[in-house]
């Protein structure tokens, strides 16, 4: 490896990361919605039984962009919200482009903000903590490697928050890959949950 110019390496990695993310799009838009929705709420389950949620205050989840096929994490939501557990949503400053997670009072009222997904209100109050952060993604593999989609949100976030909070994320089974290139700024994910397993790295 010595023999490859390091700068080359970056290049095809970057080049790497974006083929893979078409081909990861394309094969999640393939599956019929209804094996989704099936696949979603086996991780749903998952989620809830794992220790880090079991005894948590705080969470921060996503809502699901359903039209890219995400992981469904309504029913979890709501399950935690009733539980008395305080959750929280990603919402970025379309100043800073800084994202942090805000406590919507209601999350089916989010508003899609110009960036596709739905976002609480900026005037709805920012989370000082969580215990979780459950993380989306396009693909992830064996060391908790991350496929997002690319504008590295999360990965500039989670080192605010974890330590103490724990990163888990979800993608369906066939989302895992043998390997994700890894790239600078890129954190790892110590847990992952699918809808047939549990990575821990």
């Amino acid at each position: 490896m010595e023999d490859f110019d390091p700068e080359a390496m970056r290049v095809l990695r970057y080049r790497a990361k974006g083929v893979l993310r078409q081909r990861m799009r394309a094969l999640r838009n393939s599956i019929p919605r209804e094996s989704l929705a099936e696949r979603s709420a086996k991780i749903c389950a998952g989620l809830l039984s794992r220790p880090e949620l079991s005894g948590a205050r705080a969470v921060a989840l996503f809502w699901p962009i359903l039209k890219r096929g995400e992981v469904d994490l309504r029913p979890l939501a709501a399950d935690l919200r009733a539980r008395g557990v305080v959750v929280a949503f990603p919402a970025i400053d379309p100043a800073t482009k800084v994202m942090t997670f805000r406590i919507p009072a209601d999350p089916a009222a989010m508003e899609e903000h110009g960036l596709g997904f739905q976002e609480p209100l900026p005037s709805e109050p920012e989370v000082g903590a969580v215990d979780v952060v459950v993380v989306p993604a396009l693909g992830v593999d064996g060391e908790g490697n991350r496929l997002g989609y690319g504008a590295g949100y999360y990965d500039r976030t989670l080192p605010r928050f974890c330590p103490p909070a724990v990163a888990i994320g979800v993608v369906y089974d066939f989302q895992v890959l043998s390997e994700v290139p890894a790239t600078e700024g890129d954190v790892p994910l110590p847990v992952v949950v699918t809808d047939e397993r549990v990575i821990e790295v």
